[in-house]
């Protein structure tokens, strides 16, 4: 994209294959191209920054802001191409379509063997930016040789030409790459049209005005490209299947991108099955019905005829409200359908959630739980008994609004007389400001709050909506790690009220969870207490990444 306007010197007329008007059309459709392609470049970073690292606002904040920064290195260093402006054109964007359209690759490989990704993340915004602001000042250079408008109108249609383009590939990033291609693939090809663009114009249009050895190299360097592009999107299957083995280990069995994200599950028949949501770790079989027997249980004391689980479309939390026999309804309001149509066909995970999908109390539906709170209005008040939020952490960007008072105050909307709501808030011991900012929030939309903690046992990994695959939860300390117990931070809230912390005198025979265990979790997250922090609202998130 066009970072500053650039005049070029007068210069001799260009020999041209093709009338003026023709050689000018051409230029501004490679701007357009160009313009395209760098913007998909941006999206990518940033689309792929989030994934590997988490908290999207961050991962956008960094990469834009360098690659910015870059692009006007890029002008001020492309005055020494001026003189040769065809060829020097024709090497940046051979080398902008080499670095963009292996960027994808190169990040999520380092995230796969070295366990790091922000390192490249800042090489390739920076070498990616600096490309992307040489090529507007060698344009203009050569748009000058073609036409003789004045620089006004010239400027004016670079910019024109620019934006159409950032525009063009803005929208075709989520709608047509990611969906069509994938982000691996994705990268590829919008390297392959860049490199195309930029060597087919050199070549021709102003082909006559390279010397011989220049026209050999930048044929040579733009099928190089081209070769080592091809045959990346050759292997980029068996590069995936690789990169997966390195993350989560041999076992994977079913790896999809759905519409939301990418589910991966591991083991099941022959080991301890794991549930992986956009890398990080879900569901562990080793010890999740710790995690959800202290996110549904205490909930469960009072009347519970009637439940709404917000999230959990692994179906584990429905399995531990469904074990109360007089639960008449289930209803579970679930983002993503592909993790829904696993948790309901894939033997190991079925058998995990007890088959709650096959049973007549149970129905999902598939919505953002903001979005539907939002839309039951005055005809869902009071509906429930009792509402379990089995969210992803607070930290995670697009989860915020989740927690936000004005989710809160919908949730109190559908709540029954008496009515209580169960909420998992991150880990206490590790993120006290996130976890008291969640219980902080509650009681700014009317809730009475009780908080209190479940700790997992030793293992190799850690479970719940903030773990990632190696045992440490979202906030970076250690959670699971060999000798050290995972903590999961909850509040249970009521309407005007303050409820109590324990079990339903007709609760099921637990594995993890008894009165004693929930007084010590009380008292481990009072120890954690920050007082008068401020709620988190929409306009106002307060939680960090």
């Amino acid at each position: 994209m066009i970072d500053q306007s650039v005049v070029a010197p007068p210069d001799s007329a260009a020999r041209l294959p093709v009338r003026p008007s023709a050689g000018r059309f051409l230029i501004l459709v490679v701007v357009f191209v160009c313009a395209a392609c760098g913007l998909v470049y941006e999206l990518e970073l940033v689309a792929l920054a989030s994934y590997l690292i988490g908290d999207s606002v961050t991962q956008a904040s960094v990469v834009l802001s360098l690659m910015v920064f870059a692009m006007g290195l890029g002008s001020l260093l492309a005055k020494r191409l001026r003189c040769r402006a065809a060829v020097g054109f024709g090497l940046v964007e051979a080398a902008l379509a080499l670095l963009g359209g292996l960027s994808a690759l190169v990040l999520y490989a380092t995230f796969a063997w070295m366990g790091e990704s922000r390192y490249a993340l800042i090489g390739f915004s920076l070498s990616i930016g600096v490309l992307i602001g040489a090529e507007i000042p060698l344009l203009m250079t050569l748009i000058q040789r073609v036409s003789r408008q004045d620089a006004g109108g010239t400027v004016a249609d670079l910019f024109a030409a620019d934006y159409v383009g950032a525009l063009v590939g803005g929208l075709a990033f989520p709608f047509l790459l990611l969906p069509w291609f994938g982000q691996l693939t994705g990268a590829l090809l919008t390297g392959a049209v860049n490199v195309v663009a930029g060597g087919a114009l050199v070549l021709w249009v102003f082909g006559r005005d390279l010397t011989g050895r220049e026209r050999g190299l930048l044929l040579l360097v733009n099928v190089l490209v081209l070769a080592v592009l091809a045959t990346a999107a050759v292997l980029v299957d068996d590069f995936e299947r690789a990169a997966r083995r390195a993350v989560y280990g041999d076992g994977v069995r079913v790896a999809v991108q759905t519409d939301v994200q990418e589910v991966v599950l591991t083991g099941g028949a022959e080991g301890p099955l794991d549930l992986y949501l956009d890398g990080r770790l879900r569901v562990s079989e080793r010890d999740e019905y710790r995690y959800h027997e202290a996110l549904v249980h205490p909930a469960m004391r009072g009347r519970h005829a009637r439940v709404l689980i917000l999230g959990g479309g692994d179906g584990l939390a429905a399995r531990e409200v469904l074990r109360y026999p007089d639960v008449r309804s289930v209803t579970l309001v679930e983002l993503d359908p592909g993790v829904a149509r696993l948790a309901r066909t894939d033997p190991a995970l079925a058998a995990l959630n007890e088959h709650v999908y096959g049973d007549p109390r149970f129905r999902v539906e598939y919505a953002d739980a903001f979005t539907w709170l939002r839309g039951r209005g005055t005809a869902g008040a009071g509906a429930y008994d009792v509402v379990i939020s089995d969210l992803p952490n607070p930290g995670i960007t697009p989860s915020t609004k989740l927690y936000s008072e004005e989710f809160y105050v919908l949730a109190s909307r559908v709540l029954a007389e008496g009515g209580r709501l169960a909420v998992h808030a991150g880990p206490p011991a590790v993120r006290p400001r996130t976890y008291w900012t969640v219980e902080a929030t509650l009681r700014a939309a009317g809730f009475g709050t009780s908080p209190y903690t479940a700790k997992g046992r030793a293992a190799g990994f850690g479970t719940g909506p903030d773990r990632s695959h190696d045992g440490k939860n979202a906030g970076g300390a250690e959670g699971a790690g060999e000798g050290v117990r995972t903590d999961w931070g909850f509040v249970l809230a009521a309407a005007g009220r303050t409820p109590a912390v324990g079990l339903a005198p007709d609760a099921p025979r637990l594995r993890s969870l008894a009165p004693p265990v929930l007084e010590a979790g009380i008292l481990r997250a009072e120890r954690t207490r920050l007082r008068d922090l401020p709620p988190s609202t929409l306009v106002h998130p307060r939680y960090a990444g």
